[in-house]
């Protein structure tokens, strides 16, 4: 190909038209890109979260909502003053930054207290024991009740005046009173105690005979020989 045709393709506009057309579809990519990508991450866009806590959750919805942001709930808890239904605790917390469709976690107000599980302790451990599993479980106890048995044995749990046993569940509000020993034997469990010479004392005073008799070691046998050979007219 000669110089002069080379030079003549380059400066056809047909050349031209599909290079800028190129440039063009190019820029509009790079743009799109750019614009879209601010649209689809909310640049430069912030909103303030609002304070919903203590607010009925539909509320909070609601007013989140308006803002574009959704809720879910994370968790639930138990505050006894508060009404159930109510936001508790809110994450990210009220005053801080973020962006669109930011999801705000929140924590319920459940409508009844939580329960737990008794576990087995009834004639099992000793008061300090069962005090301090106890109240690491997160249940309230009141002052021991003391009843006669073996000093600090746990012989039962009382709620609300009712017995309580293993496995039963309690309310974290309710007052455990622990019944424990004191040391000291119930009247049916006393012992009577008898003097061994009281019988012969009686016998003596209401003149019975004791039908009884003493038990002596059998005679041996040099006595058994002195006796044969003792004349029998002599007198001791």
């Amino acid at each position: 190909m000669k110089t002069s045709e080379l030079f003549g393709k380059m400066r056809s506009t047909y050349l031209w038209g599909n290079l800028a057309a190129m440039a063009i579809v190019v820029g509009l990519l790079l743009l799109g890109v750019k614009y879209g990508l601010d649209l689809y991450t909310h640049h430069g866009e912030e909103i303030k979260i609002p304070d919903v806590r203590h607010k009925k959750f539909d509320d909070a919805e609601q007013i989140l909502g308006n803002l574009g942001l959704p809720v879910e709930v994370s968790d639930t808890g138990y505050v006894k003053n508060l009404p159930p239904d109510c936001i508790l605790e809110q994450t990210p917390g009220p005053g801080e930054y973020v962006k669109s469709g930011h999801i705000i976690y929140v924590t319920v107000n459940a409508s009844h207290s939580p329960t737990i599980t008794l576990p087995d302790l009834v004639d099992n451990s000793s008061l300090r024991e069962a005090m301090a599993k106890l109240t690491a479980m997160g249940f309230k106890v009141g002052t021991p009740q003391y009843i006669p048995g073996e000093k600090d044995w746990v012989y039962g749990i009382l709620v609300n005046g009712r017995h309580v046993v293993a496995g039963d569940r309690i309310s974290v509000d309710d007052k455990l009173i622990i019944q424990v020993g004191n040391g000291m034997l119930d009247e049916a469990d006393s012992i009577d105690y008898i003097d061994a010479g009281s019988d012969n004392v009686e016998s003596e005073e209401t003149g019975d005979v004791d039908p009884f008799t003493e038990v002596t070691e059998p005679p041996t046998e040099e006595q058994h020989t002195e006796k044969a050979h003792k004349p029998s007219d002599v007198k001791e």
